[in-house]
């Protein structure tokens, strides 16, 4: 879950030049679901990507518990913190389009977990 809420932040980071710029003035509460730790990370990330987009918010923290469903597969729940994007503040540097499958990888690794993949801007 804290490494989903650290390939978040690192996405938003694209989105927003300085993350502590973002105030957290909504809240907003997603699902999504996979067969597996890597296809969720792209559908979480992928989530966020469309919310943004439609919405026009940039989020600097995210809240991720994600369950075993019981017919199989994961599910996830998160929740997002932050605003309304203003060019004035957030100097975004790209437009992410999209979380890929290029790269994709969910591992423990070294006493902690690696989440990342490719995003196309």
């Amino acid at each position: 879950e804290e490494a989903f809420e650290g390939a978040a932040s690192a996405l938003f980071s694209l989105v927003a030049e300085d993350l502590a710029s973002v105030r957290e003035e909504n809240v907003e509460t997603l699902t999504c679901s996979g067969s597996d730790l890597p296809e969720l990370l792209v559908a979480f990330l992928n989530e966020l990507i469309s919310l943004s987009d439609v919405r026009r918010l940039v989020f600097d923290r995210f809240e991720v518990a994600i369950e075993r469903r019981a017919e199989g597969g994961l599910s996830l729940t998160a929740r997002a913190f932050g605003e309304r994007y203003d060019p004035g503040r957030h100097r975004s540097t790209v437009e992410p389009k999209g979380a890929t499958f290029t790269a994709l990888k969910v591992a423990a690794e070294k006493g902690g977990w690696v989440a990342q993949c490719v995003v196309d801007v």
